[in-house]
């Protein structure tokens, strides 16, 4: 999908009547799904007064002026409605989902969007692994598509011919050599394009797969199983080269949190990025308490891009960013 922007009086829309069809098919598809399994349907805003901490998103921003306000607040639109939701959690709305926009700054190309449609669902008292069987039939049942199978990262990392939850530094700077990727600052960037870079392509060829149990450098809001070899309880979905979900066994404790939280904002300090500030609203509902709780992430567009056997987005958008 061409990110420049062509005439302005380029006025039609970019898909189909046919897309636009199995776009609303997919959607009533999804809620049958949940309200079948009686998971209530909540909308949180699209606005809000805090933006994400993550170094490897960037947020839409804006200013709000209004009565009293004449100096202007900055708001930001949502990256993910996650934090707003787990608000709803820790109210005790039980299992919830949303389908809306999503925002993410400088994310454009065949598979991305910088607006995008996100669903996100969670379930209070279920594992990881109980969430997955849950996608995998949600998934299954919008595509027609096999049964997903399911792969540890350690498993699916073998390709590699490194220790995914333990890598030699030395070897890693070797791997993306060969590979041709840039050196990285640190292991996780190294294992994560490395990742993406040899194992990815590799996965969900003939049936959807999942890939669970990252390492806890990549753990993003994941809670973490302490061992001797500690992973993040976090998983992806991949099928036919896109990675269509990411989910976790979500973390509970606000002190861990913050601690993560603060931690993004001293690397986003020392990157030269734009300073931020944590959620302080999502963090006293983790502090009033966030029931023990699995989530996952699904795009909507990548969905249909599968279901139309398409390989640009662009062509499951009435209007996508070159033409908004």
């Amino acid at each position: 999908m061409s990110t420049s922007r062509g005439p302005r009086t380029d006025w039609r829309p970019n898909a189909s009547l046919e897309a636009a069809k199995a776009r609303a098919q997919l959607l009533a598809s999804v809620r049958d799904f949940f309200r079948e399994r009686q998971v209530l349907e909540v909308e949180t805003p699209l606005l809000g007064a805090a933006p994400v901490t993550d170094v490897h998103l960037d947020s839409f921003a804006t200013t709000y002026s209004g009565p009293g306000e004449t100096d202007g607040l900055p708001y930001y639109l949502s990256t993910s409605p996650e934090l707003a939701m787990k608000r709803l959690l820790a109210a005790d709305f039980g299992p919830i989902f949303q389908i809306c926009k999503a925002f993410r700054n400088g994310e454009s190309g065949r598979s991305h969007n910088p607006e995008f449609t996100i669903l996100e669902w969670y379930r209070p008292g279920w594992d990881h692994h109980t969430l997955m069987d849950e996608v995998g039939e949600l998934v299954s049942a919008v595509l027609a598509s096999p049964k997903p199978d399911r792969v540890t990262y350690a498993e699916a990392f073998v390709a590699t011919g490194i220790d995914a939850h333990d890598p030699d530094e030395d070897v890693l700077a070797a791997a993306l050599a060969q590979w041709r990727l840039p050196a990285a600052e640190t292991t996780a960037e190294a294992t994560q394009a490395l990742f993406a870079r040899v194992v990815e392509p590799t996965l969900g060829s003939k049936r959807p797969t999942f890939v669970y149990d990252f390492p806890v450098d990549q753990a993003a809001m994941a809670r973490l199983r302490t061992g001797e070899r500690p992973i993040a309880e976090r998983f992806e979905l991949y099928f036919r080269g896109q990675e269509l979900a990411n989910g976790f066994c979500e973390l509970c404790d606000a002190d861990e949190q913050r601690r993560r939280f603060e931690a993004d904002v001293e690397e986003r300090e020392r990157r030269g990025l734009p300073a931020v500030q944590p959620d302080q609203r999502f963090l006293a509902a983790l502090t009033a308490g966030l029931p023990a709780c699995s989530g996952v992430a699904l795009g909507i567009d990548r969905l249909l891009m599968l279901a139309l056997g398409s390989d640009d987005i662009g062509q499951t958008l009435t209007f996508p960013f070159s033409r908004a």
